[in-house]
């Protein structure tokens, strides 16, 4: 091996060199966090619209409340207080299936439903009629294998994730809609008259469909959502050294134990 090749950074004695810019001259200052960690997965710049729907997506997943990988951050401060990494960490290694995790397995999921069309001979729709019809076709691929639909459903949101229509319209406005989004927007249309009952469209799936529509790989999306649920997560720690709660959250459990005897 000759060497070790990277295109974002380098440095040297004088210098930090980003993605070709001189960092300290070129980038502080002037570009913004989201649109650094844009172009340092896409090697490009976002356009303004690109942009704009980006740092929606981040910030739709960012804070949710008390779940799972909060509980597992404060919980970890608890009995690490000197550990901030430990903490952060123990929150975003539950970045799975039912959390955070939607994120890629909808950006996926739209992904492969229109490889597959196109290279079956489909042409992409052009109106929402040909959209409903692939999302039909998709949704009944999922039935046929028992599994879930990505995207669909929210164990809080039962009547309509606020999350969505936002991002949808933004996405709208910047005139950045695609073939993704489509085809998540069919996929909430049609869905009922298959599954017999009407599920929403969550926030986490939106935002998959949205960062694939920006040219972003499915394998790289749930990346973007643990990004976004860091910041989230430090916060938490924050509020968890100044106001503490996760002691009281360890006797709750405790107090509530029903041990069950194993003969």
């Amino acid at each position: 091996m000759t060497g070790y090749p990277t295109s974002l950074g380098t440095s040297d004695e004088s210098s930090i060199t980003v993605l070709g810019q001189d960092l300290a001259a070129e980038l502080m200052g002037k570009v913004g966090f989201a649109d650094l960690s844009f172009s340092l997965v896409a090697l490009r710049r976002p356009s303004p619209g690109e942009l704009r729907v980006f740092e929606a997506v981040l910030v739709a997943l960012t804070e949710h409340g008390f779940t799972p990988s909060v509980i597992a951050t404060r919980l970890t401060l608890t009995g690490a207080p000197e550990s901030v990494q430990g903490a952060m960490a123990a929150g975003l290694l539950g970045g799975g299936s039912r959390f955070l995790g939607v994120t890629e397995d909808c950006g996926r999921f739209l992904a492969e439903t229109l490889a597959a069309h196109v290279v079956a001979g489909g042409q992409l729709p052009t109106s929402d009629e040909g959209w409903d019809d692939l999302a039909r076709s998709a949704i009944n691929a999922k039935r046929a294998a028992k599994s879930f639909v990505p995207g669909l459903g929210h164990p809080v949101h039962k009547s309509g994730d606020p999350r969505t229509p936002a991002l949808m319209r933004i996405a709208s406005e910047e005139g950045v809609t695609g073939p993704h989004l489509n085809l998540f927007a069919a996929i909430g249309r049609v869905h009922p008259e298959i599954l017999g009952r009407t599920l929403p469209l969550n926030g986490a799936g939106v935002c998959g469909a949205a960062l694939a529509d920006l040219g972003f790989a499915p394998e790289i999306l749930r990346g973007f959502a643990l990004l976004a649920r860091a910041a989230g997560l430090l916060g938490h720690i924050a509020e968890e050294m100044r106001q503490p709660v996760g002691i009281d959250v360890y006797h709750d459990v405790e107090d509530g134990i029903d041990y069950l005897s194993p003969e």
